[in-house]
This record gives C-alpha cells, sequence and structure tokens, in this order.
C-alpha cells in the first residue's frame, strides 16, 4: 500500500424555487415547491464544486454553466465526475462535510441512478472544531481567521444571494466569480485542517496506507518521532511518540508491563 489519497472538496448548491405567502417566518410545504411544465419540482440542485488532492496546489473546478440558464440544473455530469473523485479517495477533508457536502452529492448520485463510490474516512473540519476548540464560531471564515490561514472570500463582485441568483441565470462573470470563491474554500479547508491534525485523536491511521519497519506518526506520516513518557490507559501502560513534524501524539500498541505483572492485575 502506499500514501492515502487525500481529497478536500467543497459543494456549492442552488437553491429549491417555491411560492410563499409572506417574507417572515415562513413554513414552506413540500406542494409549495414551483414545478416545470411537466410536472418536475424544481429542486435544489449541485451547481459547482472544487477539489484538490493532498498538498497540491492544483484545485480543480467544474460547474452547470456554459448552456444556457434552462439546463444550469442539469448538474448529471457534474455529479458523475464527483462520484469519481470520492471514488478514488481514502480520505476525505470538508467543512461542514458530513452534514452537508457529503449528504448533498449522495442526494444527487441516488436520484441520477449512480452507483455509490467506495467507502472513505471523512474528517469534518467543523466537526473536529466542536470537539476540541471553543472558539467563537465554528465557521470556516472565522477558524480561518483566528488559525492565520488563507482565509474564505467574500465574493463582493456578486454580494449575498446575487452570486447565486447570477449564476442561475449562466451569468460568465458569476461563474468566474464562483471558481474564484469555491476554490479558496477549498484552499482555507485544507489548511484549517493541517492545522488542527495533530489534535484529531481518532484520525485515519496513516500506517495502515503505509506499512513500515519503523514507527510513524498515524496523523502525518512522518518518521519523525521521539519517545516521551509513558500513556497509562484503564487496559494498561504503552510508549509515546510525539511527532516532530506535526506535534501530534501517539503511543505504541504493546504493553510495556511484564506478562507477569499483567496476570497479576486488577481492572474495574
Amino acid at each position: 500500500m502506499s500514501e492515502p489519497k487525500i481529497l478536500t472538496f467543497d459543494v456549492e448548491t442552488s437553491p429549491i424555487q417555491a411560492y410563499v405567502w409572506g417574507l417572515w417566518d415562513q413554513n414552506i410545504g413540500i406542494d409549495f415547491v414551483s414545478k416545470e411544465a411537466n410536472g418536475k419540482p424544481i429542486d435544489w440542485t449541485i451547481l459547482s464544486y472544487a477539489a484538490k488532492w493532498g498538498n497540491s496546489r492544483k484545485v480543480l473546478f467544474r460547474h452547470t454553466g456554459g448552456r444556457g440558464a434552462r439546463k444550469v440544473r442539469d448538474d448529471k455530469a457534474l455529479v458523475l465526475e464527483l462520484r469519481n473523485l470520492l471514488d478514488e479517495a481514502d480520505i476525505v477533508v470538508a467543512q461542514n462535510g458530513k452534514r452537508f457536502d457529503v449528504r448533498k452529492v449522495n442526494a444527487r448520485m441516488i436520484q441520477h441512478g449512480i452507483a455509490p463510490p467506495s467507502p472513505y474516512a471523512v474528517i469534518d473540519t467543523m466537526v473536529v472544531a466542536k470537539k476540541y476548540f471553543a472558539f467563537t464560531s465554528q465557521k470556516l471564515k472565522w477558524t480561518s481567521t483566528v488559525l492565520g490561514v488563507s482565509q474564505k472570500d467574500d465574493h463582493k463582485k456578486f454580494p449575498g444571494f446575487e452570486l447565486w441568483e447570477q449564476c442561475l441565470l449562466d451569468n460568465p462573470a458569476a461563474w468566474a466569480e464562483m471558481e474564484k470563491y469555491n476554490k479558496q474554500d477549498v484552499r482555507s479547508t485544507w489548511e484549517v485542517y493541517l492545522k488542527m491534525r495533530p489534535w484529531i485523536d481518532n484520525h485515519p491511521n496513516r500506517g495502515l496506507y503505509a506499512p513500515s519497519d519503523t514507527p510513524i506518526c498515524p496523523k502525518c506520516g512522518s518518521g519523525d518521532l521521539s519517545k516521551e513518557g509513558i500513556r497509562v490507559t484503564v487496559g494498561g501502560s504503552y510508549q509515546q511518540h510525539r511527532c516532530r513534524n506535526c506535534g501530534g501524539w501517539a503511543r505504541g500498541k504493546t504493553l510495556i508491563q511484564p506478562l507477569a505483572l499483567r496476570k497479576k492485575m486488577l481492572v474495574n
């Protein structure tokens, strides 16, 4: 086995089109969703995605535009591309990926009759932020700022909902702004992940993807480790290691107590 293939990605979706009776505190039933002439609901679709592999500087971007406004919501080809990227990945990194991006892509895949990709591990930077840190906000704009990495873009040329509105009209200038916005989300997410990585105690074990005769950091894969102290658990004591590359901690899997001592040990 070789190094794991890590994909960072982000999707942007179109809104649902519906009829409403007012502007405040509306409860929209499914009967209020607008329909096309053939009776098909004008549901949300994926407008674009950005993705990059590992430490690569190249960020992929695809969108559904360029064919006229009537075809902007036709995302089947784009979803198939995304499926193939996810199929290739061992680990997927995404901001709010577990609740949003992954489930959105899954929903569009099954609607298009596209088979699921091979299984992959998901590292959600928003979930990580909530689990380990009491930041003022777990949103990418805030975490990227306070962690000192490249920040989320504001799409100032088409502020607020205008960007999505103009993409739905297949405006080339809006698509250019969406590309900038979507790609920057991926860059920021990756850099936030690298900052958080040493803290993730359930990170997919890099050692399982690249077996080595010497210990490697289960988080970043570096072999530059130092033995520092003993990790004591409810089941026993283990040699503890610190990674000089990412700063993360790990422990060995072999108990350091002699067998004779382990046989006499009691547990709760």
